[in-house]
């Protein structure tokens, strides 16, 4: 399947609302769609799109999946309600640990969370509603990045030859996905959204699983998590394209109170860019870095070290994993 891209500079964002909602009640008639919302820009964009074009025929789910940002959740569920958007939140937490238990190959994760997701979770969610569309956030740099091998977003199924109708039982529609991540926030302001919302952070669609080095355990999330949540509060302002918090396989010396404790190790990464193809770390000031380190080491439990990443994409990436 060839996607063709649209540029941002190419990019009408109300012709695009317009052209997307009719491809969207086109495909889905009189019938039913399914949503999946996760609280990233791509996706509250498209169960914007979704419900502009279906309304109540619209069934929008968050999966909470016990691997998101801080209070995510709940802050969603707030958000979309004030928006006139009804969702369900589902707990699938225990489903989401159980298949990554063990794993430490990145491939495997993200295709751990991949059937987790589509087949189990979705397609017992889109059977029981009698749906036969599912609606989600890809874009164009996750297809990319993909087939070139880079590495394997959990969203591409079609464009790899999967066929989901076969496999999971449902078609996808994906609306967003000629755009990059500056075309996307366009059409979200365009369509409503709060700032807040529309210019948020990227974030994985395998969530904070792609930042923990290693296997993800529940303890595990909750550290790259509380770290998450520092490293968003203090570079909100400074204008990067992309900030977040990893934590590394191996403990690390320090020392606490005088005495040695073997702790875990925080990489922050913060980026310049304007279409995640290239990209280089931002040129934070030591004052905020050692804020950053501070804070860290001083709020997240365990933590004795805080590095930070200097080499650009390529030869890095964005995400660690």
């Amino acid at each position: 399947m060839k996607v063709e891209e649209i540029t941002f500079e190419m990019l009408d964002a109300e012709k695009f609302i317009e052209e997307q909602c009719e491809e969207i009640s086109r495909l889905v008639g009189d019938g039913f769609a399914v949503n999946a919302l996760s609280g990233g820009v791509d996706s509250s964009v498209v169960t914007m799109l979704g419900h502009k074009a279906l309304g109540n025929r619209l069934k929008t789910y968050f999966i909470d999946n016990g691997i998101m940002r801080k209070n995510e959740p709940e802050q969603v569920g707030s958000l979309f309600k004030t928006l006139g958007v009804s969702i369900e939140i589902i707990d699938a937490r225990e489903q989401f640990f159980s298949a990554l238990k063990g794993l430490t190959d990145p491939e495997e994760k993200r295709e751990a969370i991949t059937q987790t997701f589509y087949r189990d979770l979705f397609g017992d969610l889109v059977k029981k509603s009698g749906a036969t569309y599912l609606l989600q956030g890809t874009i164009f740099t996750d297809v990319e990045e993909t087939v070139a091998g880079i590495k394997r977003q959990h969203n591409i199924l079609t464009q790899l030859g999967i066929d989901t109708q076969e496999q999971f039982g449902y078609t996808l529609i994906e609306p967003l996905i000629s755009l990059r991540k500056t075309g996307v926030r366009k059409v979200g302001e365009a369509l409503g959204l709060p700032e807040s919302m529309y210019n948020r952070p990227p974030f994985p669609g395998p969530a904070l699983a792609t930042r923990v080095i290693g296997e993800v355990t529940p303890e595990k999330i909750e550290l790259v998590r509380e770290a998450t949540a520092i490293v968003e509060e203090e570079l909100a302002k400074s204008g990067a394209f992309q900030y977040l918090a990893i934590l590394h396989e191996d403990k690390v010396t320090g020392i606490r109170s005088g005495k040695r404790d073997y702790g875990h190790q925080i990489e922050v990464r913060c980026w310049d860019s304007t279409n995640a193809q290239v990209a280089t770390p931002t040129e934070l000031s030591f004052d905020v870095l050692h804020r950053l380190a501070t804070r860290i080491t001083t709020e997240v439990p365990g933590v004795v070290s805080v590095t930070y990443n200097i080499a650009s994409k390529p030869t890095s990436t964005i995400e660690a994993l």
